[in-house]
């Protein structure tokens, strides 16, 4: 199955240091979907990147194909204040 880089841009680069209590909301709820994800086997990995030019999002993903990732990021809350870069990548994984 094909795995995908996920990049997820900020609203605003400083959207790590002063998200409302909103925003702040919206990506628990983030954290959440992922994880879930990750614990049906969907994910490799995901968390912040601590970019000293502006914190953003990183995630690889194992999905049948790029039409089950469109639907993953479609379905994630953060997409209603961030978005996503994303690109198919030839990744070395431990054997399941």
């Amino acid at each position: 199955m094909p795995h995908y880089f996920l990049k997820l841009n900020p609203c605003r680069p400083t959207f790590a240091q002063d998200m409302t209590d909103a925003e702040r909301a919206i990506m628990q709820q983030h954290v959440t979907y992922w994880g879930d994800l990750m614990s049906k086997g969907m994910v490799v990995v995901y968390g912040p990147v601590m970019d000293p030019s502006g914190a953003y999002g990183i995630g690889v993903v194992e999905t049948k194909d790029e039409e089950q990732l469109k639907e993953l990021i479609k379905n994630d809350p953060a997409t209603t204040i961030n978005n996503y870069q994303y690109y198919q990548m030839r990744a070395i994984v431990p054997a399941k």
